[in-house]
């Protein structure tokens, strides 16, 4: 049988994990459960802003890409969407974060079908970025890279 310490024990423990992935500073129980609730139902709004721009790409039915610059504490996310993957599409979007002061700290692409991106990035030391601009230069890279 489980003993209630050992009860106890394993529920610590996996609030300590809830703590840890919804990166909550909280310190008693029900507001590690409450930032949880928080963090869900913002995911959840994040999906459906996804979802919705996946069905507007698809409505429209031409191959505009939907580039969406969201800031975040350090930095930025950048989500592009595209229905045809072009050669050399990747590097184009890469070359003009560097070129605008970005440094990319995470990506994760795809190229089956469609193409998607979606990077974190942070402004090299000094330089200031608003999202717009990171944006635009998303789109300037994207159509330089289709004129090729």
């Amino acid at each position: 049988m489980v003993s209630r310490e050992q009860k106890g024990a394993v529920l610590h423990e996996k609030l300590q994990i809830l703590r840890s992935v919804t990166h909550s500073h909280a310190g008693d129980n029900m507001s590690i459960i409450a930032d949880a609730s928080s963090y869900i139902k913002d995911l959840k709004q994040k999906i459906a802003k996804l979802n919705q721009e996946i069905a507007s790409a698809q409505h429209a039915n031409v191959c505009q890409p939907l580039v969406s610059v969201e800031v975040l504490e350090n930095g930025f996310l950048i989500n592009v969407l595209m229905d045809k993957c072009s050669p050399g599409l990747l590097g184009s979007i890469l070359e003009a974060f560097d070129e605008i002061g970005l440094s990319v700290l995470e990506a994760r692409a795809t190229c089956a079908g469609s193409f998607r991106l979606q990077a974190v990035g942070e402004e090299e030391a000094g330089d200031l970025i608003d999202a717009h601009a990171v944006e635009q230069a998303v789109i300037q890279a994207i159509k330089n890279c289709a004129s090729k």
